[in-house]
């Protein structure tokens, strides 16, 4: 039996994140969803410094919410890094409705798929 390559966990793992930007991109929580494990997290930090966040559902109800994304907005993947069913990606977005993000996430190989179990945030104004 051949074992899966590095490249093809890259090339699945990036296909996992052009979910997650896709949904984005159109304000779809139904796009963006099969990238996330059900019992995944999302956290980042408040305005006051204080740590905020809780079950992916925070995220998908927001995108479906009053998200409304900037047509001009652009974002790409920074970086991935695996180690055997481990990774971590990470994905900056400039310009989204006024704010820029850079989202770091956690993902794991379960029965052969990859799939988000965390993100953390950080946002900031844009420039």
């Amino acid at each position: 039996m051949n074992k899966p390559s590095y490249v093809q966990d890259y090339q699945a793992i990036v296909e996992v994140l052009n979910k997650y930007s896709e949904g984005c991109k159109q304000a779809k929580s139904s796009i963006m969803k099969p990238a996330f494990n059900e019992h995944a997290t999302i956290f980042g930090v408040d305005g006051d410094g204080k740590l905020t966040g809780g079950p992916i559902q925070g995220l998908f109800d927001t995108i479906d919410g009053d998200f409304h994304p900037s047509p001009d907005a652009q974002g790409g993947i920074v970086n991935v890094d695996i180690v055997g069913t481990a990774a971590s990606a990470r994905i900056d977005t400039n310009d989204v409705s006024g704010f820029c993000f850079t989202d770091f996430f956690n993902l794991l190989k379960v029965e052969g798929k990859w799939t988000v179990v965390s993100k953390i945030y950080h946002t900031h104004v844009a420039p």
